[in-house]
């Protein structure tokens, strides 16, 4: 096995158009438009301000584990709705 390309696997802003550099899954994307990059970055921006809440507000254990990766995953389908 050979050893990932760091220029291929670094860090790609979400609302670049070469967001799909580092993802060997979805090889095609359709560019978004400048509104369409906007509200993704709200989106996720929303999605961390509420994992943000959960984790000052909600007592460690079971239920917020839950919540945070019901948020992740919320936060997950927009941003694919918003992309497909």
């Amino acid at each position: 096995m050979s050893i990932p390309d760091p220029e291929r696997y670094g860090f790609v802003d979400s609302a670049s158009d070469e967001r799909t550099v580092n993802n060997d899954v979805r090889h095609q994307y359709r560019v978004l438009t400048e509104e369409e990059k906007t509200a993704m970055v709200i989106i996720k921006d929303k999605g961390l301000e509420f994992l943000r809440i959960v984790d000052d507000w909600a007592p460690p254990g079971r239920e917020a584990s839950l919540a945070k990766t019901k948020i992740e995953e919320a936060v997950m389908w927009a941003v694919k709705g918003l992309t497909a």
